[in-house]
């Protein structure tokens, strides 16, 4: 029988992935990767499994619930009509975000695969929003589209957040030994 055995400890794999990942973080400029984004989907890769398997899962959940969640920001000028309760727009955000929150959870029964990616579909409008209120992507293009390129962003960090993930398990140079 074979046993799989690490030759690198994990938590020294981990310190090389910080290590790996902090110059997309700090030397690019208006560029700059939104790590926290990134190390979430890191743990979404780990606590799913950590094995290539779960990378559709992840990509799937993420981007559909992000690129939702962008295109539900996009239209919160819509709203702008209804007044204001206590800061300008709070209500036309919160009436935006609750129908599109709303839609994507109950789309969550046409398909299997977001039955089972709860947790990174779920991440995906989390991190759209947090990207797209914080201002941490880069901004091009018209403003109107703004929602959906910090939803791209989120997304495009997802996709690094997976990368690590797997760099962390290459990392600990995994071999098998016959028991």
């Amino acid at each position: 029988m074979q046993e799989q055995t690490n030759r690198i400890p994990l938590w020294l794999a981990v310190a090389l992935t910080v290590i790996f990942s902090l110059p997309f973080g700090l030397w690019l400029g208006p560029f700059n990767f939104t790590l926290w984004c990134a190390f979430i989907v890191w743990t979404e890769y780990f606590v799913l499994g950590a094995t290539l398997k779960v990378v559709p899962i992840i990509v799937k959940n993420f981007a559909y619930s992000a690129v939702l969640t962008g295109g539900s920001v996009a239209l919160i000028p819509f709203f702008g009509f209804l007044p204001d309760l206590v800061t300008p727009g709070d209500l036309a955000t919160g009436t935006a975000l609750t129908l599109g929150v709303a839609f994507m959870v109950y789309s969550m029964r046409w398909a299997a695969v977001f039955q089972h990616g709860a947790l990174p579909f779920f991440n995906g409008i989390s991190m759209a929003l947090a990207v797209n209120f914080s201002g941490q992507f880069p901004h091009f293009g018209p403003e109107a589209l703004q929602p959906l390129v910090a939803a791209g962003w989120a997304l495009a960090m997802a996709l690094f957040g997976i990368i690590l993930g797997i760099f962390t398990v290459a990392a600990q140079l995994p071999t098998t030994k016959a028991r």
